[in-house]
């Protein structure tokens, strides 16, 4: 894909935002079905930002290793942010 079509995909997929710029979830790109790995590289490219979600804080007898666990894991983004002004074009 070049950068006008993954723009314009981008474009008809992302919701704006009352900060300005737009939200695309990780999610809706998968859904897509195009390469995911080629969009994210776009975005973050163009300014975009990724957002994780935070750890789950457990609690009880084995919370400690739990969280250990998945300290070790990198999770994948749950969505980008988009500044203003990045979709134009």
């Amino acid at each position: 894909m070049d950068d006008d079509e993954i723009r314009i995909l981008v474009k008809r997929i992302a919701r704006r935002r009352a900060k300005g710029g737009a939200t695309v979830e990780r999610a809706t790109l998968l859904a897509e079905g195009s390469d995911v790995g080629e969009i994210e590289a776009w975005i973050l490219r163009a300014g975009g930002t990724a957002e994780t979600a935070e750890p789950a804080k457990g609690a009880g007898l084995y919370a400690d290793r739990v969280t250990e666990r998945e300290a070790s894991r990198t999770p994948a983004p749950l969505r980008y942010v988009l500044p203003p002004g990045a979709l134009d074009g």
